[in-house]
């Protein structure tokens, strides 16, 4: 689709402002988010109906216009053609969610990682999901997982409340237990000592908020699934990378681990990858 939709824009846009614009685009639901370089209102115009002309189920479409921000990872969207709205439905795993793509941050380009991970929790694990947004990995946790127990924490309230709403939608409110606040407090004062294993999906934070994520693990240790986004020129692996920053961590705190896995989850940028490593902790220190 996307080589398509770059075809069809060549007949009708130079080949100078073609390049302005990225050919790719996340689908949410029934909208489309696209970005631009520099492109200018027609141009971006001609985009979008182009779009909207290719994916007959698209009724919006909306270009990204500012860098995600700090906080709640939320972003500036402004409506380039269909309905003015930025609620959707979006189906992944056999679940579906609401998402306000304006308020929550989410991405379809995580489907992959959402779905690796279910496979790898076994039947009745504690699951502490420490930045879960909308509640995607934790609710197709529990849909794909028997018995499993998935504490749901965001620190945003309009996320929490599409993730309440998801939680509900999809009959999973006896496995999955949303949990509002900031989740270095959350664990803290009611999580410690509670999970087998830790999700940790906002790259920005996972380093800040690794001895949380420990404090969270049962006294046996467990699993955490750390992801970083990392800077790698061509001559560098990132994902050694952020092995290598997460190894002088641990070490630095007595940690006994082992990382079982370390992977490109994307690309976020020219030299920029996001990485995803899953940490084996095998043995916590006494005191942190």
């Amino acid at each position: 689709m996307r080589k398509r939709l770059k075809e069809k824009l060549s007949t009708r846009l130079p080949a100078e402002a073609l390049k302005k614009v990225y050919s790719s685009f996340d689908i949410v639901g029934d909208i489309a988010i696209m970005k631009t370089a520099g492109a200018s209102q027609q141009e971006t115009q001609e985009v979008a109906k182009e779009i909207l002309s290719i994916h007959k189920n698209i009724k919006t479409v909306l270009t990204q216009t500012s860098a995600i921000k700090k906080g709640y990872r939320t972003r500036d969207l402004k409506l380039i053609a269909g309905e003015n709205k930025t609620i959707a439905t979006y189906n992944e795993s056999g679940c579906t969610f609401k998402v306000d793509v304006e308020k929550c941050y989410f991405s379809p380009r995580l489907s992959h990682e959402r779905a690796r991970i279910a496979k790898l929790v076994q039947r009745g694990e504690t699951v502490v999901n420490m930045f879960a947004g909308v509640g995607c990995f934790s609710i197709i946790i529990a849909k794909s997982v028997p018995q499993t127990k998935v504490y749901s924490v965001d620190i945003n309230p309009a996320a929490f409340q599409c993730m309440v709403e998801n939680v509900l939608y999809n009959r999973v409110f006896s496995s999955v237990h949303p949990l509002l606040g900031d989740a270095k407090h959350i664990v803290e004062t009611q999580l410690r000592g509670v999970a087998d294993r830790i999700l940790m999906p906002l790259p920005e934070l996972a380093l800040q908020y690794l001895t949380s994520a420990l404090l969270a693990l049962k006294s046996s240790g467990g699993w955490i699934h750390f992801h970083d986004f990392q800077h790698a020129t061509a001559e560098e692996d990132p994902a050694e990378k952020t092995k290598e920053k997460v190894t002088e961590k641990l070490r630095g705190l007595n940690v006994g681990y082992t990382i079982a896995n370390a992977r490109v989850v994307r690309s976020t940028g020219p030299n920029w990858w996001h990485i995803v490593l899953d940490v084996h902790v095998t043995k916590l220190p006494s005191k942190f």
